[in-house]
């Protein structure tokens, strides 16, 4: 099977969140929320190693730790035994370099975090108020670029792709995720890591007025990739990158996404969204809902990665069950499966639409509906995410390089 340059799908995901390490596990957490003492903050050095930490913030490890979890879902990593590694590291301290195992400038990365450095970034002004900039530690200085999760990402595995960093409000992790899915899409690069990672110090939560409690420390990961290139080394994505939107309002945004008043599988919310009265709310009652930030801590910047991932958990956990429906679904949504929206609807982007790509009718019921942003913001940003169909083809072509691709 030939897939279109504009399909992008997601072959992998990555967490380091504290008490759910795999996407089925952050939606159980989110559909049954523990209660009792909080889970263990997430442990870094397990991953990464103490060799990973150096001059490192702690929102930056916890990108690398969701990054590395995702490139190796997505099988882009040597195997165990194959790491480049230097001869003299202990043999039970991972490699501060772990090189993907396709060409480097056939990757990017796209981060998101609107606060992360923020500690970092307010302490170095600070010293320089009170002191002088001689009392910096040159090591500890590039922390202060906002674009720090991004290139160490791209730094410790090898990519040399684009490398952007977004710091854009509640919506800026489908941002992300929408920016990642276009490059791939323009021919730019043939995969993308999408991270979104925060955490919780003394300078959040003065500024945010909120109790460490109540933020999250944690970050998640995607690889998104093209279609015809995963399917080229062999890789199977675990969901497709359907529509994306970009409203001033939340009904607007769910609205140009599905027109006609078409009912999702399931809702993942906006951070803490409140139920309007009936009527008011732009998507049918009897969809089940999820808020991930219940579960986590309220998640900023990386809230539409860690929906992502969630998101693929419940399409995975629904492809097993009778009827595609979902295990905590408390009820049928009771209207016909409605034929699968325009892909150009309102002014979003769809991935699945280019020349020559052959998309599989999946009814919208069968679909997760991701938003993220506030009616009082400046914008809402939404994404429905799709199950991937059963494709497959023995031996597979090697695809072509497109014009505009920067790859050798």
């Amino acid at each position: 099977m030939t897939h279109g340059p504009g399909e992008v799908v997601i072959t992998g995901v990555g967490l380091a969140v504290p008490g759910a390490s795999t996407p089925d596990a952050l939606l159980r957490r989110t559909a049954c929320p523990v209660t009792g003492p909080d889970p263990e903050p997430f442990d870094t050095a397990a991953r990464i190693g103490r060799r990973g930490h150096r001059y490192k913030d702690r929102a930056t490890r916890l990108a690398l730790c969701a990054a590395l979890e995702a490139l190796r879902d997505a099988d882009l990593l040597p195997s165990d035994g194959e790491s480049d590694s230097p001869a003299d590291a202990p043999s039970d301290s991972p490699s501060d370099r772990e090189t993907v195992t396709v060409p480097g400038d056939t990757v990017g990365v796209v981060a998101s975090s609107n606060l992360g450095n923020l500690d970092t970034a307010c302490l170095t002004t600070t010293a320089i108020a009170e002191r002088s900039a001689v009392d910096l530690s040159p090591m500890s200085l590039p922390n202060a670029s906002s674009n720090v999760i991004a290139s160490w990402v791209a730094i410790r595995h090898g990519l040399r792709g684009p490398n952007l960093m977004l710091c854009n409000g509640p919506t800026s992790g489908l941002d992300a995720v929408h920016w990642g899915a276009a490059l791939v899409a323009a021919g730019r690069v043939r995969r993308v890591v999408v991270v979104g990672a925060e955490t919780h110090n003394a300078v959040v939560e003065d500024l945010l007025g909120r109790s460490a409690g109540e933020l999250l420390d944690g970050a998640a990961a995607l690889v998104v990739e093209g279609a015809r290139w995963a399917e080229a080394r062999g890789a199977r994505g675990v969901a497709v990158l359907g529509p994306y939107e970009r409203r001033a309002g939340l009904t607007g945004c769910v609205e140009a996404l599905l027109p006609d008043a078409a009912a999702p599988g399931v809702w993942f919310t906006p951070e803490r969204y409140a139920e309007g009265p009936a009527g008011a709310v732009p998507v049918p009652r009897a969809v089940p809902r999820y808020d991930v930030t219940g579960a986590v801590g309220r998640a900023s910047g990386a809230l539409g990665v860690l929906q992502c991932v969630a998101a693929v958990g419940w399409l995975a956990r629904a492809a097993t069950t009778t009827g595609a429906e979902p295990v905590e679904s408390a009820e049928r949504v009771e209207s016909a499966e409605p034929a699968e929206p325009d892909a150009g609807a309102g002014s979003g982007t769809a991935f699945g639409a280019g020349p020559g790509s052959a998309r599989d009718p999946v009814p919208v019921s069968r679909q997760a509906l991701i938003t993220s942003g506030d009616d009082t913001a400046d914008a809402v940003a939404g994404l429905l995410l799709r199950p991937t169909p059963d494709r497959s083809h023995p031996h597979p072509a090697r695809a072509p390089l497109i014009s505009m691709e920067c790859s050798r």
